[in-house]
């Protein structure tokens, strides 16, 4: 890593590289570095071409899958997904790197679509170390997150020793279930535990398997537990097979955790925030661990381990989109981990007020709270505001008001969405929250007599987004916080109001001043988000404020204008993402920023003016994570498509909006998208989220199914019925949803309109009537109708 910043790096001998590539003690974190610097110094002499594949055999004795001979020696294993598409799609230009581009994402995919028969096809000798992690003694953190190929057998591969007998009994249970049709429902392909001598690595503290779909992270504990004794972080995000009630078994085997990240997709239904026609729950039917390969039942040791009442040494824990814990999975954690100082239950929304009280009276411990859209309310706010733990629920706790609150030690709060706190509790916890760090309030009843009342000195992130808070009121909080790095003030439409005298106010373009002069004088933002009241003036007096922006918001009522985002890519080249809504932007402007973000992951163009072409998607994107494209290219046919997807292969969301001329020549309302008119979009098999709207008639009925087959990392998709060819779209039931976590299906209905008599169709304009959401969880799938379009 040191070297490939080196002038002198091309310079590099061939033995020195090929003794890296051959070095035993590479790890998964080293070879992602490693594989930069061989494709810098591969590119950077044409002399080396001619011998590189020669150069990259070489080093396949070990841990490298020997199959497609490819893809700078290091295994498919160990990189993920979108590194794989940023380190070979995006070097597709170079010609001699497209062929094992090619393969490289081929292998990956026939890996996930046939887990055991790619395996067993991919043995061409009795050897597989091929096709383990790499694990060393000194290795530190394993980190194999967006590796869709993962499977149980892998992980247990990379922990046995290299045994000729116990490769030989693997390989045969391999090929006994690559036998059978059965994808992953299958309980005829059992390892029992017992029989593995496994390695154990002391090294090992962090874990990182989030987005591993693969994996059963139920049965892979058992293969943790054996072999990272040592393990205190394990992010494992996005796993809805794993039930929170095995929280206890995985903390009682692994005593030394500390951090465990359970997220998993948040709903978007909301029920504080929506009219729901209808909810239906459908029992998940139970599918045994050993299902994707592994016998994760506990052994007598484990059991009577698991009886006992341990007490966990928990510090840090994220059940973040859980809607399958409700009061009583939370009593059951709060008992376990009673040193908790950290917890996150975004979105949780099966639980209730006096559920979330009771949590923080026993958790004296918690500093930080990540709570939003939940039911968190006046009985969560008095809990917070009380001096001690109060266990009888009969009587409210007691309102303290000195130093010796559980608020008062509070550094993250974040409340954002809960509709169940009135103006005056709000006003109450935050007179005593003087430790802050982190504070959402966004969408709450929040005025400024509550931010009047807020003393701390310590803020780094605000957020009041859509609250009714003014800026002079911000503007106090700004002034006392130089700290300040992240402010979102989006959608607060009294940015518009200047006070003139006591009881009157007026609406001026120029409101926002006071806040701006604030911010320029006493921060240095990272993030902003702003809205009414921001204009190219605001940019202007931010500019000594914003040179280490990344990441900018800019909606409904603001108006920077051609020359504030002129001033934006000319001040803030560091930044990573770009949210616009309702801006007037251009061609030459928008390059100009594609151009000069040269790090942007994120972008976002909603409902914006201007005349954009298919030029400004030719320019090189290979960072590009999320994309959003609503009402702004109304031009793209199935060639800017194309071109685009090349653009940008690393994508991971998409949203398409409005493109009414995808694969048709006539000016239609809905154009007429077909199944090859989407083709395109499968060239990004690191897509995670997909939204496909009013984009034309023509998707197949089985449009959902067939993406979620073949992009293996999809878990959320969005469709509008319009777009159905066939009117309908079919609902994936359990066995058949591969890795979805959320499905939205939005309907229309053909209105008459009065105010033109001439033109028959606009007579019978389409307008929103409902959207079907479908949310798996742990337990359940729920179907829900809501009025909203989601």
């Amino acid at each position: 890593m040191w070297a490939i910043s080196s002038n002198s790096f091309d310079d590099l001998p061939y033995d020195l590289l090929l003794s890296c590539l051959k070095h035993p003690y590479l790890t998964i974190d080293s070879e992602k570095s490693l594989s930069d610097a061989l494709l810098n110094w591969l590119a950077a002499s044409e002399e080396r071409k001619s011998n590189w594949t020669d150069m990259l055999k070489q080093p396949l004795t070990h841990y490298v899958c020997p199959v497609y001979r490819f893809a700078l020696a290091f295994s498919h294993y160990g990189l993920p997904l979108y590194y794989q598409n940023f380190l070979l799609v995006g070097k597709r230009s170079c010609s001699y790197f497209s062929k094992f581009a090619d393969e490289s994402i081929n292998a990956i995919l026939a890996l996930v679509n046939h887990p055991f028969t790619g395996s067993v096809n991919s043995l061409g000798d009795d050897d597989l170390s091929h096709l383990r992690l790499r694990l060393t003694k000194y290795t530190k953190r394993v980190d194999v997150s967006g590796c869709p190929q993962i499977t149980p057998v892998i992980m247990l591969l990379s922990i046995l020793p290299c045994s000729y007998s116990s490769y030989q009994i693997l390989k045969k249970k391999l090929k006994q279930y690559s036998m059978s049709r059965e994808r992953l429902a299958g309980d005829n392909f059992q390892i029992s535990w017992g029989l593995w001598p496994a390695l154990t690595f002391e090294a090992v503290q962090e874990l990182d398997i989030t987005n591993c779909p693969m994996l059963n992270l139920e049965a892979a504990i058992e293969c943790f537990c054996k072999s990272f004794p040592s393990l205190r972080v394990l992010k494992a995000a996005y796993f809805l097979n794993f039930r929170v009630t095995k929280l206890q078994q995985l903390v009682g085997r692994l005593p030394l955790l500390c951090d465990v990240d359970l997220t998993v997709d948040i709903s978007p239904v909301r029920p504080t925030k929506m009219s729901i026609l209808s909810s239906l729950p459908v029992t998940a039917p139970r599918i045994s661990a050993s299902s994707l390969g592994i016998d994760s039942c506990p052994s007598v040791a484990t059991l009577s381990c698991i009886s006992r009442p341990l007490l966990s040494n928990l510090t840090r824990l994220t059940l973040e989109g859980r809607t399958d814990v409700g009061d009583f999975e939370l009593k059951k954690v709060t008992e376990l981990c009673v040193s908790l100082c950290y917890l996150n239950l975004k979105g949780c929304t099966s639980m209730t007020d006096a559920g979330i009280a009771d949590l923080i009276l026993r958790c004296v411990k918690l500093h930080s709270i990540v709570i939003c859209d939940t039911s968190f309310g006046q009985h969560s706010v008095m809990a917070l505001c009380s001096s001690k733990p109060n266990f009888d629920h009969s009587a409210a706790p007691q309102i303290n008001e000195d130093s010796h609150s559980l608020a008062y030690k509070l550094q993250t709060l974040h409340i954002g969405g809960c509709t169940g706190v009135n103006e005056d509790s709000l006003t109450q916890l935050l007179s005593q929250v003087h430790l802050l760090k982190s504070l959402c309030l966004r969408e709450t009843q929040l005025v400024d007599n509550g931010l009047y009342n807020f003393l701390g000195f310590s803020l780094e992130m605000l957020d009041v987004s859509n609250t009714k808070v003014s800026t002079a009121a911000l503007a106090h909080v700004a002034e006392r916080n130089a700290g300040l790095k992240c402010l979102k003030a989006r959608g607060c439409r009294n940015f518009l109001k200047q006070d003139k005298t006591e009881g009157e106010a007026s609406t001026s373009p120029h409101a926002s001043k006071e806040l701006y002069l604030a911010l320029r004088r006493s921060c240095k933002l990272e993030e902003v988000a702003i809205g009414w009241g921001s204009s190219c003036f605001s940019i202007e007096t931010l500019k000594p404020a914003i040179t280490m922006l990344r990441a900018i918001t800019v909606g409904l009522g603001g108006s920077l204008g051609q020359d504030g985002l002129k001033l934006l890519a000319a001040s803030c080249p560091l930044l990573e993402s770009v949210i616009l809504y309702f801006q007037v932007i251009s061609d030459a402007i928008l390059m100009d920023m594609l151009k000069s973000f040269i790090h942007l992951q994120v972008l976002a163009l909603c409902y914006c003016l201007g005349e954009i072409s298919s030029l400004c998607f030719q320019v090189n994107m290979p960072f590009l994570r999320k994309l959003r494209l609503e009402r702004v290219t109304p031009w793209m046919t199935n060639d800017d498509l194309v071109i685009l997807t090349q653009s940008a292969a690393n994508l991971v969301e998409l949203t398409l909006l409005g493109c009414s001329l995808l694969n048709s020549g006539q000016w239609l309302d809905c154009g007429k998208v077909t199944t090859n008119g989407v083709t395109s979009l499968l060239q990004c098999q690191a897509l995670e989220d997909i939204l496909l709207r009013h984009n034309g008639s023509g998707l197949q009925r089985d449009f959902i199914l067939d993406a979620a087959s073949k992009l293996p990392m999809l878990r959320k998709v969005s469709l509008d019925v319009c777009d159905a060819k066939d009117g309908d779209f079919d609902i994936p039931n359990f066995a058949d949803r591969y890795f979805l976590s959320t499905v939205k299906i939005a309907r229309c209905k053909h209105q008459r309109c009065t105010f033109d008599l001439q033109n028959m169709e606009a007579r019978r304009a389409p307008v929103h009537k409902e959207t079907l959401v479908m949310v798996w969880d742990s337990r359940n799938l729920t179907h829900t109708v809501v009025k909203e379009r989601l």
